[in-house]
């Protein structure tokens, strides 16, 4: 949606385009399933973290959607999902204990890279703009203070992460560890 309207950037309130629309309609069907997935799956006690994000994005979403604006700051903010790429890969290398710990240690920094580029500047980005530019009354004190609460959430995710991967000895104790000794959700 970025790279096909770059001009989209200039008015993240107001911008609007067909692709970007239908990519908030997707990822809130998918917020949505994934969602009722944890739940039916009766996942929600260890999985709360994911509910409370994907109650944010769901009404967050939604209200784009009914409004028709700030559709260009949740584009920017689904730019998180590159980096979800990467963690992925990352709780699949721990989970299956692969052989080579170089395959490990390059997408340990490949992640950390693209956690700040398309996690953190995005979420600093629109942190910053909206409480320089967006009035902080109806739908934009709702998505400042749901970006207030996202900025948080990356944060402490951010902090397991450089714990986990770069300074394992600054680890809590084994306490809330599942059977195998490892929380990925955590770790």
């Amino acid at each position: 949606s970025l790279w096909h309207s770059p001009e989209l950037l200039s008015d993240i309130q107001d911008g609007y385009s067909v692709s970007g629309h239908l990519l908030v309609c997707f990822s809130s069907g998918y917020f949505i399933h994934d969602t009722l997935d944890i739940i039916f799956n009766h996942q929600s006690r260890s999985s709360w973290e994911y509910l409370v994000h994907h109650a944010m994005a769901i009404s967050a979403f939604v209200s784009l959607i009914i409004t028709g604006r700030f559709l260009v700051a949740a584009v920017l903010l689904l730019l998180v999902e590159v980096s979800n790429i990467f963690l992925t890969v990352r709780m699949l290398l721990k989970m299956s204990n692969v052989p080579s710990p170089a395959l490990y240690e390059a997408n340990k920094y490949i992640n950390l890279v693209m956690y700040f580029a398309f996690r953190l500047a995005p979420q600093a980005y629109l942190t910053w703009y909206f409480l320089r530019y967006v009035e902080v009354q109806g739908q934009g004190a709702f998505l400042t203070a749901n970006l207030l609460l996202l900025d948080a959430m990356i944060l402490m995710y951010f902090s397991r992460l450089l714990r986990s991967d770069f300074f394992p000895s600054l680890r809590k104790g084994s306490a809330g560890r599942d059977v195998d000794g490892e929380k990925f959700l955590i770790d």
